[in-house]
């Protein structure tokens, strides 16, 4: 289990994480989103034992993180900003992380080249972004890591290979119980594969929640009236946004989906509809919500 408490980190005076919390359940997929600055880099650095926080408490299985060899033996991390030694090769750099992870198995590194299907004897630093990407999935899979922590983690990869490595850490989650911690903007791909989120805002946790019940507490609503829409409505419930096209109005409302229902009915709707909300409008609305600009959060 991965426990973040109220953690700080500045930088130069600048706080990049207040006071955060975070609970991540052994062998959960837990999706971590927030916009650019949110903290998300910064979070994951701590829990690879990277950066050491200002106060606070970061740990895995109840030991803290920091300086601690046999946690680090357990967890791998897949930056964004991948690093490789100038002049390994494939082959090179698995023998180097053989020698750091106990658990490495040669077998599987070798069962993986029916997927990348790179030369090992290439050097690392001289293929493209998304080779080197293949090839750190392929050295943290073979490292069998009890926690995988990933940023922006299938970038550069082209629409099979994503699939072929989604379907990989899956398969560890469900067969080694296997924790993965994920930073990405690409929420419709999180939605997917992550059984609980999280989202950061200004260094902090404003949602953490399973999934499912992330969506169970915001609902599009479709709805129509004989007449114009009843202002008297919104004093009801609680609506965030609203768009009108015509008769129809499209609401954003946070509550009981049954009482929603129940009360919009007491207005005698024509048409009261409600559609299955994205990871992307939870994450847009929530943060709308705090005063966030819409036009500049990136997905």
């Amino acid at each position: 289990m991965i426990q973040v408490k109220n953690v700080n980190k500045s930088f130069d005076g600048f706080k990049s994480l207040n006071g955060l919390n975070i609970n991540v359940e052994t062998g959960s997929v837990y999706g971590l989103v927030g916009p650019n600055g949110a903290g998300k880099t910064t979070i994951l650095k701590h829990i690879s034992g990277i950066f050491t926080q200002d106060s606070g408490e970061v740990l895995i299985d109840g030991q803290k993180v920091f300086e601690n060899i046999d946690i680090k033996q357990k967890v791998t991390f897949i930056s964004d900003d991948l690093f490789f030694y100038p002049t390994y090769s494939i082959l090179d750099t698995a023998k180097y992380y053989a020698g750091i992870y106990p658990n490495w198995s040669w077998e599987r590194f070798n069962n993986l080249k029916e997927i990348f299907k790179i030369d090992t004897k290439r050097r690392v630093r001289r293929l493209s972004k998304g080779m080197q990407k293949q090839v750190a999935f392929w050295i943290s899979i073979s490292s069998m890591p009890e926690i995988m922590l990933l940023d922006e983690p299938v970038d550069g990869l082209d629409p099979v290979m994503r699939r072929n490595v989604w379907k990989l850490i899956l398969q560890d989650v469900a067969e080694r119980n296997t924790t993965v911690l994920i930073s990405s903007h690409n929420l419709r791909e999180l939605e997917d594969v992550c059984d609980h989120v999280g989202i950061m805002h200004n260094g902090h946790m404003i949602l953490e929640k399973a999934l499912d019940d992330v969506k169970g507490n915001i609902h599009k609503v479709q709805v129509a009236f004989k007449e114009d829409f009843s202002e008297a409505l919104s004093s009801q419930i609680n609506i965030l946004h609203k768009e009108t096209l015509g008769s129809v109005s499209m609401l954003i409302v946070r509550g009981d989906g049954d009482e929603i229902l129940e009360k919009i009915g007491f207005a005698n709707p024509i048409i009261c509809d409600i559609i299955p909300l994205t990871l992307e409008e939870v994450f847009i609305y929530e943060l709308g919500g705090l005063g966030y600009e819409f036009e500049n959060i990136i997905l």
